[in-house]
């Protein structure tokens, strides 16, 4: 899925691919070795076959478990994307469909929806559920920083 990032090199132009969970690493270029800009991409899109991968990340995880029926999680949908935005490059953000990836949504028990996990170091951290406040979910993110 979205595992990896293109990243454009400034030095030599070389096209970069770039696991999303090592971002903050400082990479660089595979050519020149140019430093790589980190990119303020938007929501990565977890399933259960990437979701151990992408949540063990030395950056803080923020994942939005929704479903596109659910009207609460669509109230939150833009507050993800913008914090996705915000923190890119700091933390990985993104949203799991509890449709599509029953597995994920068992193994951690995802019972309502939006659910949000906050992971650090690969662990669990906390847990939000409902449709909070964009600046209560920020602040959850900062204090993981």
């Amino acid at each position: 899925m979205n595992e990896h990032i293109i990243v454009t090199c400034p030095g030599c132009g070389v096209k970069n691919r770039v696991p999303i969970n090592r971002m903050n690493n400082a990479p660089k270029c595979g050519r020149c070795k140019t430093p790589l800009p980190v990119p303020s991409a938007g929501p990565v899109v977890f399933s259960d076959q990437n979701f151990d991968s992408l949540v063990n990340s030395p950056m803080p995880v923020l994942v939005d478990c929704w479903a596109p029926w659910c009207g609460p999680c669509r109230m939150i949908g833009p507050v993800i994307e913008q914090l996705a935005k915000e923190f890119g490059g700091q933390a990985v953000i993104g949203k799991l469909n509890v449709d599509e990836n029953p597995l994920t949504s068992q193994k951690y028990g995802i019972r309502s929806i939006p659910t949000l996990l906050f992971f650090k170091n690969g662990q669990l951290a906390d847990t939000l559920v409902g449709a909070v406040p964009g600046e209560q979910i920020r602040q959850k993110l900062l204090s993981l920083l």
